[in-house]
C-alpha cells in the first residue's frame, strides 16, 4: 500500500509519467499478465486452428486487339466489292476494363456450377456447385453463429426434389436461398482483376483444395475466354446469317433466271420472230441482273464472314493454372500475435487505470 501511495503522490506532484514509473507498474501485476496471455494464447491457438486451410492459383492472360490485327486487310477486301470502308469500321463492345464485371455477373458464376472436379486426396467426381455446398469447410463458430437461422430456414421452406444443380433448375432471374449462397461464395473464391496500364487480365481462384483451386482457374480462364468471344461476335455472326440467308436467295433468283433463259432459248432455236428476241433479251437481262446481284452478296457474305474472324479475341496465356504446393493461409502465427498484443495492450491499460496512471498518460485531468 505504501508502494502504491507514493506513486499516486509522485503522480500529482509531476504530471509526467516516467517510463520507470509505468514498468515498475507493469512489473507489480505481472502475475496477471501470466494468466491474460496465457488464456489469450490458448484462446488464439483454438481459433487460428480451427480456420480450415486455403490454397490460390492465379492464371494471368493478355488479350490481343483483334480490331487492329487486321483491320486494315479487311478493309481492303470490302473495297474489292465495292462496299467502302465504313461496312467494315467499328470499335469493341466490351475493352479488357469490363472484363471484372463480365466476371461478376450471374450469369457467370452459374455456368460455373457444373464444372467436374475431384479433390487431390479422391477421385470421386462431382459439381462445383454440389461440393462448394457439401464439402466446403467452415469454422466451428460459423455453424453455431448460423444454427438459429438454418433451423428457422429450415421449418419454414418447402423440400425440394430433384437435383437442383441441373441447368434446367437454375433460373438466375429467381436463384433459390442456397443458390444465392452458391454465387455469393464463388464471387469471394473467383477474383479477376485487370491492369490498367498493360491490360493483363489476373484470374485468382482460392480453394481449400489444391487441385480444386487449380482446376477451377483453369475453368474459369476458358470460360470467360468463351464468354467474352461470345459477346463480342454476337452482333457480328448476327449479320453473318442475316447475309447468308440473302446469298441463298439471290442464289435461287439468279439460278431460276438461268433456267428460264435456257429454257427459251432451247425452245425458240429456231425461230427468228422480233417478239422472240425481245423476250430472249429480256430474260438474258434478268438473269444478267440476278447475277449481278447474286455476286455482290457473295461479296458481302465473305467480308461478313472475315468480320466474324476479325472481332474474335485472341488471348495469350502468360501464367497457366498450376496445382499449388503450400497453402495461402491462414496466417497462424500472426492470428496468435495480434491477439496476444491486444491482450496486452488492454491488460495494461487496466493496470494502468487501477494505479491512476491511466489519465495522466493520456494527458486527462
Amino acid at each position: 500500500m505504501n508502494e502504491q501511495q507514493n506513486i499516486e503522490q509522485q503522480v500529482q506532484e509531476d504530471s509526467r509519467i516516467s517510463f520507470g514509473m509505468l514498468f515498475k507498474a507493469l512489473k507489480k501485476h505481472r502475475r496477471l499478465f501470466y494468466k491474460v496471455l496465457s488464456v489469450t494464447f490458448v484462446i488464439g491457438c483454438i481459433i487460428a486452428f480451427s480456420i480450415p486451410d486455403y490454397y490460390k492459383c492465379e492464371v494471368t492472360l493478355a488479350p490481343e486487339s483483334s480490331s487492329s490485327r487486321g483491320s486494315s486487310s479487311l478493309r481492303a477486301l470490302a473495297s474489292q466489292f465495292g462496299l467502302g470502308g465504313g461496312a467494315v469500321n467499328g470499335s469493341d463492345a466490351v475493352g479488357p476494363q469490363l472484363y471484372p464485371d463480365l466476371m461478376k455477373s450471374v450469369d457467370f458464376k452459374i455456368s460455373l456450377f457444373q464444372i467436374q472436379i475431384h479433390k487431390k486426396d479422391s477421385t470421386r467426381m462431382m459439381s462445383y456447385y454440389d461440393y462448394l455446398v457439401k464439402e466446403w469447410k467452415k469454422p466451428w463458430w460459423s455453424d453455431v453463429f448460423s444454427a438459429p437461422s438454418r433451423l428457422l430456414s429450415s421449418l419454414l421452406s418447402k423440400p425440394q426434389s430433384g437435383n437442383i444443380t441441373d441447368q434446367h433448375q437454375v433460373n438466375s432471374f429467381m436463384l433459390t436461398r442456397q443458390q444465392t449462397g452458391v454465387v455469393g461464395m464463388i464471387g469471394r473464391n473467383v477474383v479477376c482483376d485487370v491492369d490498367k496500364k498493360t491490360s493483363v487480365i489476373s484470374i485468382e481462384v482460392t480453394d481449400q483444395d489444391p487441385l480444386i483451386a487449380a482446376t477451377i482457374a483453369d475453368s474459369v480462364k476458358v470460360r470467360l475466354q468463351d464468354f467474352i468471344t461470345e459477346y463480342r461476335t454476337k452482333k457480328v455472326k448476327v449479320d453473318l446469317e442475316y447475309n447468308k440467308k440473302l446469298f441463298r436467295e439471290a442464289k435461287e433468283r439468279y439460278e431460276k433466271a438461268r433456267q428460264r433463259y435456257a429454257a427459251f432459248s432451247d425452245a425458240n432455236q429456231d425461230l427468228v420472230l422480233q417478239s422472240v428476241r425481245t423476250k430472249l433479251t429480256d430474260l438474258e437481262n434478268d438473269m444478267q441482273l440476278q447475277y449481278n446481284a447474286y455476286s455482290q452478296l457473295a461479296g458481302q457474305l465473305q467480308v461478313a464472314e472475315a468480320k466474324v474472324q476479325e472481332e474474335t479475341p485472341a488471348f495469350t496465356t502468360i501464367q497457366g493454372a498450376t496445382v499449388p504446393v503450400r497453402n495461402a493461409g491462414p496466417a497462424r502465427g500472426k492470428i496468435i500475435f495480434i491477439l496476444l498484443f491486444l491482450a496486452f495492450l488492454a491488460t495494461s491499460a487496466t493496470i494502468f487505470h487501477k494505479e491512476g496512471l491511466l489519465k495522466p498518460l493520456l494527458g486527462l485531468s
